[in-house]
């Protein structure tokens, strides 16, 4: 289990969003809209084995081991957003708002309760009384504001989410937001642990500014200034995360928990761990490991919201095969779909386009890309992409829902062969291999997307000039006609005519962008039967303050 986002997922830390991206039109989406998969309840509901005595054994509750496969480049909330990051994120930081562990579909207080205009471009948010940070400060709305603007000014990761967003602030403890078009998504937009509100007086005595000059990132990828119910102790971006309850933390969440240990684990050795109890969840093991797992582990399956794809670079300075339209069209028909998603294993599926079977606009099985291989062979000798060799990009230490990119990566090479397209596979760690994809330098790149927020709006991200879009090379001007569908998809309300334009750009990005999804895999946690209340949400995947211990 990761993306999300790949991932994940956008521009490099000094440029993720380019001006180009502040003319899109705000995301105008129906919220209730959103991922119905998403809202699956997990359960883990075993007891434990009674003693010989008869006596119930207690369970241990002073730590808990999650073993992963690390995607995280920073916990700056402000700046971070890869899945890994997103999951430490969220146990350090508050939001204004958030969605129950059980429930994807409504988002709820955090920090604060909210009304909104008729209009939907006035949001006043009214803060909870009494929650305060881990130093014992209160929360303000100066507090709100700093963290918001912060967000937006220093243009970092996810600084998109707020593109158009005016934060003001009306009085020590409410704050109102303000957005030129009417913008239902703003509230689930602002449930994203990248939205989490800091301690304004410790950030900014560290470092901390609204603009591109803050110097805070050192300072919270070794502290946290957070309202969150844990705080940092540890991290390591290559090894280990520790996290220990935060003494201070007066929401409603009640961790479990005293110290959450987070590592970085191959997929066969976090299915040796959680076996042997060395670890008590793993969240990247795969559809074949999953089916041989022992039988004390427990398994909770549901459709995951990664979407792994491949891209072909639009700019023609970075390589002239692959910006070529011909030669994308015979990478597409060049790919034996049904054999990638033999790698994938249980609960996976062709991923059709490229918003996620489950949500509004996912396109059905029989409108995706299809294999055709003399049609590629002949489309490949058209474009004089034979003969030439392609660098094929990919992050070698990461296995998204338990997939490994190295698999599908050799899968890829071996088919475009067939067709007379040569690639030469060039991995590299993901801490390495994320500043070229998202800076536009990769010729051909594998990866993985897993949502910004919990409405397929957060997949228009592919579109041309859009952020995704950009590190594909492909401009707004490239195609002016999928742009205006993009522009579409953000601004329509109502839900028949939202999915007729959101079926529309899937079909007109399958045809003509640089974009191939490739497979939607499926989402497997194994967990000991002592850990409860084991909830997959698309954005955070696990909130571990949520985790209860039978």
């Amino acid at each position: 289990m990761v993306s999300h986002r790949l991932h994940t997922r956008l521009l490099g830390r000094k440029q993720l969003v380019k001006k180009g991206m502040k003319t899109r039109v705000r995301r105008t989406v129906v919220f209730t809209a959103i991922l119905a998969s998403a809202s699956l309840l997990l359960t883990a509901c075993a007891n434990p084995a009674p003693s010989p005595s008869n006596s119930p054994t207690a369970v241990d509750t002073s730590q808990i081991v999650i073993d992963t496969t690390f995607d995280i480049k920073t916990i700056d909330p402000g700046r971070e957003y890869e899945p890994t990051g997103q999951i430490v994120v969220k146990a350090l930081y508050d939001t204004l708002l958030t969605f129950a562990d059980n429930d994807t579909t409504t988002v709820i207080p955090d920090l604060a309760s909210y009304t909104a205009n008729a209009d939907l471009t006035q949001f006043t948010f009214t803060l909870l009384p009494g929650r305060v940070f881990s130093d014992g400060s209160p929360v303000t709305a100066d507090d709100v504001v700093f963290s918001l603007q912060r967000m937006i000014g220093m243009a970092g990761n996810p600084a998109f989410l707020l593109d158009g967003v005016t934060v003001t602030k009306v009085d020590d403890q409410t704050v109102e937001l303000t957005t030129t078009d009417s913008n239902p998504a703003l509230p689930a937009i602002l449930a994203t642990p990248s939205a989490g509100i800091v301690n304004s007086k410790v950030v900014e005595a560290n470092g901390g500014t609204t603009d591109s000059t803050d110097g805070a990132e050192a300072y919270l990828n070794a502290n946290s200034a957070g309202s969150g119910p844990y705080v940092l102790q540890t991290m390591d971006v290559t090894s280990q995360v520790v996290l220990v309850k935060n003494p201070d933390y007066n929401g409603p969440q009640k961790p479990t928990y005293g110290t959450v240990i987070l590592r970085n684990v191959d997929p066969a050795t976090q299915k040796m761990n959680v076996e042997r109890g060395d670890s008590q969840i793993a969240l990247g093991l795969s559809g074949d490991q999953i089916s041989s797992l022992a039988s004390n582990v427990k398994v909770e399956s549901t459709a995951s919201a990664t979407m792994v794809f491949l891209f072909l670079n639009a700019d023609p300075t970075v390589n002239a095969y692959t910006s070529n339209p011909q030669c994308v069209k015979a990478v597409k028909e060049a790919i034996d779909y049904s054999s990638l998603l033999e790698l994938a294993g249980a609960g996976a599926s062709q991923a059709v386009g490229l918003v996620p079977l489950g949500f509004l606009g996912a396109l059905t099985p029989g409108q995706g890309l299809a294999f055709n291989l003399d049609a590629a062979k002949s489309d490949a000798a058209a474009c004089g992409i034979q003969g030439q060799t392609i660098n094929l990009s990919f992050p070698n230490d990461i296995d998204p829902t338990g997939l490994s990119m190295t698999n599908v990566a050799q899968r890829l090479q071996q088919q475009l062969q067939a067709a007379g397209i040569t690639v030469n596979l060039a991995p590299a760690p993901f801490a390495t291999e994320i500043d070229p994809y998202r800076t536009g330098k990769e010729q051909i790149g594998l990866w993985y997307w897993n949502p910004d927020y919990m409405d397929p709006s957060s997949y228009l991200a592919f579109g041309p000039g859009q952020s995704v879009g950009l590190r594909a090379g492909w401009t707004a001007d490239a195609n002016p006609a999928i742009a205006a569908l993009v522009s579409q998809a953000y601004t329509t309300g109502d839900i028949a005519q939202r999915k007729a334009v959101f079926d529309q750009w899937g079909l007109a990005m399958n045809a003509d962008s640089p974009f191939i999804p490739l497979i939607q895999p499926g989402s497997n946690v194994a967990h000991q039967p002592s850990v409860t209340n084991v909830y997959y949400n698309p954005t955070w995947l696990l909130n571990v303050a949520g985790l209860g211990a039978a």
